[in-house]
Parts: C-alpha cells; sequence; structure tokens
C-alpha cells in the first residue's frame, strides 16, 4: 500500500493563489514532508513547491508591511504623511 500524496493545487490558476491558500498548501507540503515516507522524486517535487509558494508569500508579506510602514509614516511636525506607491503584490488588476 503506497503512501497517501497530498491533495496538488489547481492546474493553472487563472489567477495566483490568495496569501492565505498559498499558507494552507505550504502546510500541507511540510506536514506531508516530515512524515517521511514520500520516494525521493515526490519528496523534491514538493519541496520545490513548498520553496515557490515561500518565495511569494515572503513577497507579499513584503509588500504588505511596506504599505503599512508608508500608511503610519509622519513628518517631523507628526503629520501624517501621503504618498502614492505601487506593488504588485496584491494580485489585483489596475484596470478593475
Amino acid at each position: 500500500m503506497s503512501p497517501p500524496t497530498p491533495p496538488k493545487p489547481p492546474e493553472a490558476p487563472a489567477e495566483a493563489p490568495t496569501f492565505e491558500a498559498s499558507i494552507k498548501r505550504l502546510t500541507v507540503i511540510v506536514e506531508t514532508l516530515e512524515r517521511g515516507d514520500l520516494p525521493l522524486e515526490e519528496s523534491l517535487r514538493l519541496f520545490e513547491e513548498g520553496v515557490a509558494l515561500s518565495r511569494s508569500s515572503q513577497t507579499r508579506l513584503d509588500a504588505a508591511e511596506k504599505r503599512v510602514e508608508q500608511l503610519l509614516a509622519v513628518d517631523e511636525q507628526g503629520r501624517p504623511r501621503t504618498a502614492t506607491f505601487e506593488t504588485d503584490a496584491t494580485g489585483e488588476d489596475e484596470d478593475g
């Protein structure tokens, strides 16, 4: 009897998964790899997927942190600073 395989992500999604979905998938991958009962090739595939999810999640966290810092920024007189900023990690399309 072969070990159970973790659920696979949807095939070629139209949009990148949400941050929460990425973290949930990453958790499943980590738990599966920790069991240690997968063949080497499957373990490597899951590890690669996990690294990609981790990197994209960190990029999103970095962008969110930058937004918060900009929203909370104040000038020398204690007045809120306002500035436009761009980030492509939100997953939202500028046109709609």
